[in-house]
């Protein structure tokens, strides 16, 4: 009653179901050596090396990152260094025009309004200047 479906042998065939197998990579791999070949003590030699270069491709990658590190905690190190004397002579100059503004001050207080007169005549000249450059140009 129950008959069995028995395939035919190219149904069966798996290259011939799922077409050509790729080509091998050149990694050796369980999976596309031959298989009458014996797979053991080879293909842990071949995993072994494997890892030895994948090994040495890190180490070298970690030296690589390690020495960009170093060049980056150098150039925060002279960086530091830089602001702190920008930071010290920012202070100096600060300082400086302090003193000088204060001086100013008195000088304009015990002149009285003659200053503002000097003020502005330098500003019209050094006007008048920039206009006779500007139309030699």
């Amino acid at each position: 009653m129950s008959q069995r479906f028995r395939a035919p042998n190219t149904l069966r065939d798996r290259s011939a179901l799922l077409g050509a197998t790729p080509p091998p990579s050149g990694r050796s791999s369980p999976f596309n050596q031959p298989l009458n070949e014996p797979t053991g003590h080879r293909y842990v030699d071949d995993l072994e090396g494997q890892n030895d270069e994948a090994l040495e491709g890190l180490s070298a990658k970690v030296k690589l990152l390690k020495d960009i590190t170093i060049g980056i905690g150098n150039e925060v190190r002279e960086s530091t260094i830089q602001l702190s004397q920008m930071n010290d002579a920012f202070s100096e100059t600060s300082g400086v025009l302090a003193g000088t503004f204060r001086r100013m001050n008195n000088m304009a207080e015990r002149q009285g309004c003659r200053w503002l007169w000097y003020i502005i005549f330098l500003v019209f000249v050094f006007w008048f200047f920039i206009i006779v450059w500007w139309f030699r140009r």
